[in-house]
């Protein structure tokens, strides 16, 4: 039985909703362990990558094992997904949770949506003010906690956008995704685990730093990047930018039901801005 347009817009939305709010609590558990020093960052990296890659084995093995032949070894995207791990978790140890989104999704957007305008990819002129509108809601939700960040935080992350931007925008064309994510991690374990060894004296880590990392990389990363990779196949670049923005929202409003954070007037302005802004780029051009 064919699946109606309908239908497979329904599942891409699906799909794309738990990505980000996988995308969510991953940005929850690394702040947690990262920012209270829990772990350091390189060890953070090996262990994620590591629970990641253990996950998506056994998920291949139990349900996709047919594909595995078939799906070759995307040396590039592993690649971009180390490098988006090492320099993300790095790069919080410079900066504050606002200035490190501001500058991770700032270089996802301009990655993405610059690549897309070279290929030819041409959004609607709705889906520029949307997405115009959702960086304002992004501006105005950090900017109680800018500040003039440190150069070497700033590059870190602006690598890591540029790195997760790139990631994205290679899940697009993939036909097999669990499979796909699968092997790209696998792929990142021995840059992982030579940076680990290299840095092996600043190492530090608790049970509770392990925990959340395993977290990070089993839950929030292993099973939300290959969800990510299924939901790529039916957005466009531009679109798949603009969604990202919401993770910031999510992740706000993770705090306040399940770290009793205050709901405040200044997050609800913006995730009206944010949300609003996703949905003009998203419906453009049914608009």
């Amino acid at each position: 039985m064919m699946e109606t347009p309908a239908l497979h817009a329904k599942k891409i939305l699906f799909y794309t909703l738990l990505a980000l709010f996988a995308f969510a609590a991953n940005s929850l558990f690394c702040r947690m362990a990262l920012g209270k020093a829990l772990i350091d960052g390189t060890s953070f990296t090996l262990i994620r990558l590591l629970s990641g890659s253990i996950t998506l084995v056994v998920i291949t093995l139990l349900f996709k094992k047919s594909t595995w032949q078939s799906v070759p070894m995307d040396y590039r995207a592993a690649g971009f997904l180390f490098l988006y791990a090492i320099t993300f978790s790095f790069a919080y140890g410079y900066l504050s949770t606002g200035t490190g989104a501001l500058i991770l999704f700032g270089s996802v957007q301009a990655t993405m949506i610059g690549v897309a305008l070279w290929r030819g990819e041409r959004p609607h002129p709705i889906e520029w003010v949307g997405l115009i509108l959702a960086l304002t809601g992004l501006v105005y939700l950090v900017f109680p906690s800018l500040n003039a960040p440190p150069l070497t935080g700033s590059l870190l992350m602006a690598v890591a956008g540029i790195a997760w931007g790139g990631y994205s925008l290679r899940g697009r064309g993939v036909h097999h995704p669990i499979t796909a994510t699968t092997k790209n991690f696998i792929g990142t374990l021995p840059l992982a685990l030579l940076i680990s060894l290299l840095m092996w004296q600043s190492a530090h880590y608790s049970l509770q730093g392990i925990i959340l990392a395993i977290l990070s990389g089993a839950l929030a990363s292993g099973v939300g990047y290959a969800i990510w990779y299924t939901a790529l196949t039916g957005l466009t670049a531009t679109r798949a930018a603009t969604v990202q923005l919401s993770v910031p929202i999510i992740a706000a409003l993770a705090g306040v039901i399940f770290l009793g954070e205050i709901l405040s007037l200044h997050l609800i302005i913006a995730s009206f801005l944010i949300l609003g802004g996703i949905g003009l780029a998203v419906f453009a051009r049914k608009l």
